[in-house]
Parts: C-alpha cells; sequence; structure tokens
C-alpha cells in the first residue's frame, strides 16, 4: 500500500509539472518543458503533425530587372540560374536546360525520385504575383507547379527530414489527360491539367495533348487564387477561408489523416507572412517548363 501510494504521489507530481517548463521528466506531452527552454518551439513531428521551416539563402533579387509589364524573367532559357532542388543547395542532374526550356530527365519511377531527382523550386518567396509559363508534358506524363510552398521538415522515430513539398504547397496539375491513370482518378476530373490538384476541377479542360505547348498562369491576391490555361481562367478559390479550412478537411489532407502536417502547413498556407516558393514537380516522366516569368503584385 505504501509503495502504490508513493508511486501514485510522483505520477501527480510529474503531471503537474508539465505546463511549468521546469519539469525533466522527459514526457511527451505538448506543453512539456523537458530539455527545452521556455519559450522554444516544439520539437518537430511528424505523428503529430509539428514542423519547423528549414531558413536557405535566398535568390538575390536585384539581379532581375521587371520588363516594362513589370514581369521579371526567372529562366533565361540557357541556364537553370539560381534555380535550386527543394531542401538542397544545387539543382539535382535530373534537371537540365534543352531546347530553351527547363526539362526533368524522367526516371520512370514516379514520385520516388531516384538518386538525383527532386524537385525544383525558385529560392525567393512570392506572396503576391501573377506567373506565366508554359509546359509540355511527355505521353502518359505527371507533374505539377507548386506555390507558396514552404521547406518544412518534421521528425520521425528520430530522424529529421524534408517533408514533400506538396505538403506545405498548393499544387497546379500538370498532366497527360488522355494517357495518364491519374485523369481518372479523384473527384470529377479535380486530378486533370491545370486543377487544383485532388481539390478542384479545372473547367473547361482545355488542356493540349501531349507533346504540345500549353500556357499556365496562376495568380494570388490576398487569398484569392486563380488558374489559368491556354488563355482561359479555369478556376478559382480563396485561401484562409472557413471554406478553405473545409477543403481541406474533406480531402486526403485532413487533420486526422496520414498527413497531419500538411494540414497545419495548409490551412494557413504561406506561414505567418503569406509567401513561398514556385515550384516544378519531378513525378518521374519527362516535362518541359519555359518562359517562366512573374510578376509581384502590391
Amino acid at each position: 500500500m505504501k509503495k502504490s501510494l508513493l508511486l501514485a504521489g510522483v505520477l501527480v507530481a510529474m503531471l503537474s509539472s508539465c505546463g511549468g517548463n521546469k519539469c525533466n521528466c522527459n514526457c511527451s506531452c505538448k506543453e512539456c518543458g523537458c530539455n527545452k527552454t521556455e519559450g522554444a518551439a516544439p520539437v518537430a513531428d511528424t505523428k503529430r503533425g509539428e514542423y519547423e521551416i528549414a531558413d536557405k539563402a535566398q535568390a538575390d533579387m536585384s539581379k532581375y530587372t521587371p520588363d516594362a509589364d513589370g514581369y521579371i524573367t526567372l529562366f533565361d532559357g540557357e541556364t537553370l540560374g539560381d534555380w535550386r532542388g527543394y531542401g538542397k543547395d544545387e539543382a539535382p542532374a535530373s534537371w537540365n536546360v534543352e531546347d530553351g526550356a527547363i526539362h526533368l530527365i524522367g526516371s520512370g519511377t514516379g514520385e520516388a525520385q531516384m538518386e538525383g531527382g527532386g524537385d525544383l523550386i525558385f529560392p525567393h518567396k512570392f506572396k503576391n504575383f501573377e506567373l506565366e509559363l508554359e509546359y509540355k508534358i511527355s505521353k502518359g506524363g505527371n507533374s505539377g507547379i507548386f506555390y507558396l510552398a514552404q521547406e518544412a521538415t518534421a521528425t520521425e522515430d528520430g530522424e529529421t527530414e524534408y517533408l514533400p513539398i506538396w505538403q506545405s504547397a498548393s499544387e497546379y496539375q500538370v498532366l497527360d489527360n488522355d494517357n495518364h491513370e491519374d485523369a481518372k482518378l479523384g473527384i470529377d476530373g479535380n486530378r486533370q491539367a491545370a486543377s487544383l490538384y485532388d481539390m478542384i476541377p479545372a473547367k473547361p479542360q482545355n488542356a493540349k495533348p501531349h507533346g504540345e505547348w500549353n500556357k499556365a498562369k496562376i495568380t494570388v491576391y490576398k487569398g484569392t487564387v486563380i488558374h489559368s490555361q491556354n488563355g482561359e481562367n479555369v478556376l478559382e478559390y480563396h485561401l484562409w477561408t472557413p471554406k478553405w479550412k473545409q477543403m481541406l478537411k474533406d480531402s486526403k489532407f485532413k487533420p486526422d489523416g496520414d498527413f497531419p502536417c500538411a494540414y497545419n502547413l495548409l490551412v494557413n498556407m504561406g506561414g505567418p507572412n503569406h509567401e513561398g516558393y514556385i515550384g516544378l514537380q519531378d513525378h518521374g516522366d519527362d516535362v518541359w517548363y519555359r518562359n517562366i516569368r512573374v510578376k509581384e503584385l502590391d
């Protein structure tokens, strides 16, 4: 009996100290102050939906001169320039420049991203902007254009790794609708070209066949997002609203689903400043991007 009372007392003491940032019980409760200083961010933990944002070097935007219409060219058609891999310091070997376009050399392994592969980002965080570019997809190919992306890390089983870019960013789908199975999945065509991937279908669906150039435009302004394809607006939605939150809860990004970090990142996409990277997806299939330019909006 005395041993039981003693153990109970110890347990009460441990539990009562978890919110005070003074205990040393090494428990896992969210408010516990064990092994961290007062006011420090919680340890990133993918199982609990916690993450940290990497602080990596940004491009020197002073060397990018806007044209008469206010657009900055992000790709000169000759070199990858400042473009680098997501979570990396250099561009992955799978990306090169071919005939004036950024080209992903397909690995044929889908999202597995073999050695030398990985998503490509331009290392400057844009907030309100118009992004214009052209894309050409290979037969049966799949890719995507990310925006407002973060380089987020999380820890699982003691190992800290970068979360996939799609867990922090919206994706403008790039797809060969006629030959890739993803076009038949999802709901109402929301995995087809120019769709907000797996959430909102692009209508009208006006993508050109594989091997032909398509014009893509993404507008982000104070939470309003518009996808355009081949000169037509095909969808509109509004970030950080109750409807946006409900959309996430109804998707694979739901808070109690397989990607809790994704929900926490996307519900306030762009972070506290509502800004993020533009990225091009390595989905294992050949894809080409060219005439990439962006106009920052007031």
